[in-house]
């Protein structure tokens, strides 16, 4: 999956953090997706994580959205909301690095927080947040 971490993130780091261009390309049918997905869900104890403001982004037309709605229903797939304390790190991170974006910012803190990569298509913003971030770039 032209990653960025060394070896397979996902399996190392008991499953990934989504953003909205992974989130996308599972929708738009992206085979190295399905393949990083069934690889993840198979291990038992690895979880899928997406922050409530990246399934915003993306959820659009829920009877179209098949695919989405399946790994929703999936027992490994938290849904991360926002909360105060997410909000006010977002906050400070964001004000930190001279960003702005706060979805952005939450996916950080969520892969942080779980000890997962990150699945995403936008690698640059991600990194400007967390240099030390593990991304698997789709």
């Amino acid at each position: 999956m032209g990653g960025q971490g060394d070896g397979d993130v996902g399996a190392r780091l008991r499953g990934y953090t989504f953003d909205a261009g992974a989130l996308i390309a599972l929708e738009r049918r992206d085979e190295r997706v399905r393949a990083m997905l069934d690889r993840v869900l198979a291990s038992p104890d690895a979880l899928i994580h997406i922050p409530a403001g990246v399934l915003a982004q993306v959820f659009r037309d829920g009877p179209r959205q098949a695919r989405l709605t399946r790994l929703l229903k999936k027992p490994q797939t938290r849904v991360v909301p926002l909360d105060t304390r997410t909000a006010l790190v977002a906050g400070m991170l964001l004000a930190r690095r001279g960003c702005s974006d706060v979805v952005d910012a939450s996916v950080v803190l969520c892969a942080r927080t779980h000890g997962q990569g990150v699945v995403t298509s936008d690698p640059d913003d991600l990194r400007r947040l967390d240099s030390d971030l593990q991304l698997e770039v789709i």
